[in-house]
């Protein structure tokens, strides 16, 4: 062997330590894997979310038109009216057309943001939906932050206290109200408390949103008042289902082996409780609260009919006794959109406080 192969020979040796010349795939590391797994994730959660939502807008259409009932005569109120008269009727509302017809205008309208004019109300279907938001919103969504910290907070405290007085208390009463309807809970608030019954006096209207005789902060605190019977009737069933949830999920935690670690590096028991066994109990409670929250923009029909609410729920209700065929099959959309939305990014979210899912 002579001096001058011994360089290459060197270089050869180099070149077989160092392993074959760093490709794509040798620059892709745990955390671009983890994050291009993360973003199938969630592309696949939003192509379900797309095909879910086209499902409600065709189901929608069908669903209404399965009500045993004839708009035109409705809208008429049982008035004499000829045939010449209620076909023109259905020729202006466009259901003398044949339903293919009828279905595929919905679906093209529809994809633009368009749910045509309600029968009833003689508007754009968009423009009700929007003016009687707000109400719903206001509702829904202060009795949506009252259960949710209530139920939260209950639902730690019965669970770590498993078996104490105070548990079985909160854990009847819950299940309880879980099993009551919450329109029948409505009834009894207003025969209790609007009515009055025995020495208890009527303290609260009776229903709707305002008395309509005040303005600034008067009109501010009148709301409040219309709002104490709707706003307990859903935060004593909502507060339930998460107590319930939640307690249950620590309950689980509470005999894992990562709590006794805990316990036994000389951790107080209230930081255990707080920073190791509520982070992993909340996963479950996480997903039920995403759940409700699609909720509050549905409202709760029964209840805001009960108590003559100017929301959403109401406006569903009122047009389901026509049918109004256009407003039902909107708001049927958008209490559904709500909610499909909320699951997505429910789904989305979930994999930041869970890295085994999606992957």
């Amino acid at each position: 062997m002579t001096a001058d192969s011994t360089p290459a020979l060197v270089q050869q040796a180099d070149a077989a330590t160092d392993g074959p010349p760093a490709g794509p795939s040798a620059a892709r590391g745990p955390r671009a894997r983890n994050t291009t797994a993360y973003l199938k994730y969630v592309a696949a959660k939003i192509a379900g979310a797309v095909v879910s939502l086209f499902a409600v807008l065709v189901t929608s259409f069908f669903l209404f038109r399965l009500i045993p009932s004839d708009p035109v005569k409705q809208m008429t109120g049982g008035r004499p009216v000829s045939a010449e008269q209620l076909e023109s009727l259905r020729h202006q509302l466009g259901l003398d057309q044949p339903m293919w017809q009828q279905f595929t205008s919905y679906i093209g309208d529809a994809l633009t943001g368009d749910f045509g004019v309600s029968f009833a109300y003689h508007a754009p279907v968009v423009d009700k939906i929007v003016e009687k938001l707000p109400a719903t919103l206001l509702l829904t969504g202060t009795a949506y932050v009252l259960y949710s910290v209530i139920g939260l907070w209950l639902g730690t405290r019965t669970a770590w206290r498993n078996g104490s007085a105070g548990d079985r208390f909160h854990t009847a009463l819950a299940l309880t109200l879980y099993s009551v309807p919450s329109f029948w809970l409505g009834l009894l608030l207003i025969i209790v408390f609007s009515v009055g019954v025995g020495p208890i006096p009527g303290m609260f209207p009776t229903g709707g949103m305002s008395s309509g005789d005040t303005s600034g902060f008067g009109y501010v605190t009148d709301v409040a008042h219309h709002m104490v019977l709707p706003v307990i009737t859903l935060v004593a069933v909502g507060y339930a289902q998460t107590l319930l949830v939640m307690r249950s999920s620590l309950l689980d935690e509470m005999g894992s082996d990562y709590l006794t670690t805990a316990r036994a590096k000389g951790l107080r028991d209230d930081v255990v409780r707080r920073k190791h066994a509520v982070p992993n109990a909340m996963l479950p409670t996480f997903t039920l609260m995403f759940v409700n929250l699609g909720h509050v923009v549905a409202g709760q029909i029964l209840v805001e009919t009960v108590f003559s609410w100017p929301g959403l729920g109401s406006l569903f209700y009122q047009g389901l006794s026509t049918p109004d065929l256009p407003l039902v099959q909107g708001l049927f959309f958008v209490f559904a959109t709500a909610v499909i939305l909320a699951n997505t990014l429910a789904d989305v979210l979930y994999p930041l406080l869970d890295p085994r899912v999606g992957r």
